[in-house]
Formats: structure tokens, sequence, C-alpha cells
């Protein structure tokens, strides 16, 4: 289950990115399977067809979520040109075996495609995300820039 807000970020930030596929992950607590708090990484590769986290970043965000007893429970990626199905490369960096890897798929400009896959030991299984809007009831309302999510965001736990 994921939240539509999140699933939104990803989409926004594969469409951001395009032609370059984006990159990056969706923390949760340990041993939750929910993924919450959206990480826009960056592509070191800056490429249409292939993605790697810059080592630097992605040492520090592992850290910052072993601080927070949280793990990458979403791993994400688009891809420009192709659908979202994982690429033997996508199969080979695949290290998080608890991981869901979702691809975003942007070759179509009006469209996107969004899949979820498990990947362990280079066995591919496709899951079925389940899409869920949030209702939030809050006292007060506040737009501004703030209220969009950038890099390293947290974004509001479900209620």
């Amino acid at each position: 289950m994921i939240r539509r807000d999140v699933v939104d970020a990803m989409v926004a930030h594969a469409r951001r990115d395009h032609p370059d596929e984006a990159c990056g992950v969706i923390a949760g607590p340990e041993g939750s399977d929910q993924p919450q708090r959206l990480i826009e990484m960056e592509n070191a590769e800056r490429s249409p067809t292939f993605y790697r986290f810059d080592s630097g970043e992605q040492l520090r965000v592992w850290r910052a979520m072993d601080a927070a007893d949280e793990v990458p429970v979403v791993i994400y990626h688009s891809h420009t040109a192709t659908e979202a199905y994982p690429s033997r490369t996508d199969v080979s960096y695949a290290s998080e075996p608890d991981a869901h890897y979702v691809l975003i798929s942007t070759r179509d400009p009006e469209e996107h495609e969004l899949r979820s896959y498990r990947i362990v030991d280079g066995d591919i299984t496709e899951e079925d995300i389940q899409v869920v809007d949030v209702v939030e009831s809050y006292m007060f309302s506040h737009t501004g820039r703030d209220d969009t999510i950038d890099r390293h965001t947290t974004l509001p736990d479900p209620e």
C-alpha cells in the first residue's frame, strides 16, 4: 500500500528529470513495510538509459535512515523510453531483498506506467500496487513554498 501523494511525487520527479532517468528511495519504519518518506536522489549517470545512486549521497541517506530506524521500503527509478520492467542492469543492482522496486515509465508524455517488483537473487516477481488516498484533517490550512515535496522531505503520516 502506498499513498497517492507519494506516487504523485515519484511521477513528478520522473517527469522533471526526463529525458534522464530519475531515481530515489522511499523510507519507512524498520519492519513496517510502509513507505512514508520520499527521498529524491541524484542520478550520478545523468543518462536516459541508466541510473546509479551517487555513492556519497547514498551513504548519507542510508546512514540517516539507520539513525531514524528506517529502511528503504521502496527503491524507484524511471525508464524514459521503455516499459516499466526491470532491465538486466536493474536486476544486477537490486541489493535490498526486502525492498519493493518501483519503476515508472515516462515514454508516453501524456500517461505514465507504474509497476512494482520484488527482486531477490535475480528473480523478478511483479506485485500489485495499492494506491490509497489520504484524507487529512487539519484545523488550519496552509499553502506556501514549504508545502512542496523537495529532496529529503518527510511526507505527513496517513491518519
